[in-house]
């Protein structure tokens, strides 16, 4: 079997799977190269680190979990030192990490292995998994009983398409390609998107930058705690109690603890449904909470709150975002971008606004479809997947496996 991906969920398939089919043949595929750049320990003790996923990609300032550590874990591997009530990125990848050495699937990773394509031979009645070797470029072709993608949903990041990004000659990123080497301190920065990683990125950059403009195209909703259990996100980090550290000593207080909290969040289901009472309760919950966020600024925000309920979209708390959006050093901007200069960006209304640098939080692959070809007979889901496509949605049984396709298994995570 192959699992494409050593993320969270690679990690969990490396660690059940040899536990449940007892002699599994595993080879876990992972595309990010093994460095030790943005972890504070030796190259020893670096060498064998999983670095696959989210939480390996994203490195921005202000990048956190915006759902309870004790509750973003394995069923079958608790921590009970989290130290934080939302764990920032760091922590979340040393726990991943002690999982998978805990469950020895370093040993089935092969790192630097780009996957360029699936090919399903019914004369084999196997796979085809085409992959390169980033470190040599060679190029191999391996066949495999079974496959599982496990290549998450945010992994594939893109620069917008936006004319004149490379007429740019400042400092330009992707937030999910933060350079680790970029002071942004007494910088003029522009922040294009407010999705969750930009809601997370604008406070922390406005702290230090000497101006922020902030491009806003669609409107969001800003929302406290996703769960009546769960504390409301600061923007400051939210220590847990040395008394509550001790006591999760005990396994059985800390399980009783866990699905409580963990319970919580499967239990407001109605406020998906759109005329529901619950959604309804939400819209005007998030309005009162944001009204009072932006008292500074009441003006901004009619201009910010959607028209569509709540959960239409990703929910994120924002802790910090909307505050930051009142300071005197950032300008809230929803005109569209025309082009970029060579020193700024100009939108369609003609101002020019100069800015060192430029960080573009403009989402990632959101459709599910696979960024190779994963062929079947008449099926290719990197292109049946895709809105414009033969399905032009996700098309599974069960989230699980897709008509047509033998031998295929989905594990669709972050």
């Amino acid at each position: 079997m192959a699992v494409i991906g050593a993320g969270l969920a690679g990690i969990i398939a490396g660690a059940l799977l040899p536990a449940k089919v007892p002699g599994i043949n595993l080879t876990i595929l992972e595309k990010n190269e093994n460095l030790v750049l943005y972890f504070p320990c030796s190259i020893s003790a670096c060498a064998n680190m999983i670095k696959g996923g989210t939480w390996y990609e994203n490195i921005y300032p202000g990048v956190r979990c915006d759902i309870p550590a004790h509750v973003y874990q394995s069923t079958f591997s608790p921590n009970p030192h989290w130290s934080e009530e939302y764990a920032q990125g760091a922590e979340i990848r040393n726990y991943w990490q002690n999982v998978a050495k805990k469950h020895d699937v370093y040993s089935k990773v092969r790192l630097q292995t780009k996957v360029l394509g699936a090919y399903w031979e019914p004369e084999r009645s196997q796979w085809r998994v085409e992959t390169k070797d980033l470190k040599s470029g060679e190029e191999t072709k391996e066949h495999f009983d079974f496959l599982v993608p496990a290549i998450g949903h945010f992994n594939e990041w893109k620069l917008p398409d936006i004319p004149g990004i490379e007429k740019f000659q400042g400092h330009l990123r992707h937030s999910s390609n933060w350079d680790p080497t970029f002071d942004p301190e007494g910088k003029r920065i522009a922040i294009i998107g407010n999705g969750a990683s930009g809601i997370q990125i604008t406070p922390e950059l406005q702290k230090v930058a000497s101006h922020v403009d902030h491009y806003a195209r669609s409107r969001t909703w800003i929302a406290g705690a996703f769960s009546p259990d769960a504390k409301d996100r600061q923007s400051t980090p939210m220590y847990i109690a040395q008394e509550q550290l001790k006591s999760f000593s005990d396994p059985k207080v800390y399980l009783e603890y866990r699905k409580k909290l963990e319970g919580s969040f499967w239990r407001n289901f109605d406020a998906q449904l759109r005329d529901s009472d619950l959604s309804k309760t939400s819209a005007q919950k998030f309005r009162e909470l944001m009204g009072k966020r932006l008292a500074d600024k009441p003006e901004l925000l009619d201009q910010i709150v959607p028209d569509f309920p709540p959960h239409c979209r990703r929910l994120t708390p924002g802790p910090g975002y909307l505050e930051a959006l009142t300071k005197d050093n950032l300008t809230f901007i929803q005109t569209p971008i025309s082009h970029f200069t060579k020193d700024g960006i100009v939108t369609v209304d003609g101002v020019h606004r100069p800015v060192d640098a430029i960080i573009c939080s403009t989402g990632a692959n959101v459709d599910f479809a696979p960024p190779f070809p994963i062929v079947a007979g008449e099926y290719d889901l990197s292109r049946d997947w895709r809105p414009e496509g033969k399905f032009g949605f996700p098309y599974t049984y069960m989230g699980v496996a897709t008509p047509g396709l033998p031998n295929l298994l989905q594990l669709h995570g972050e």
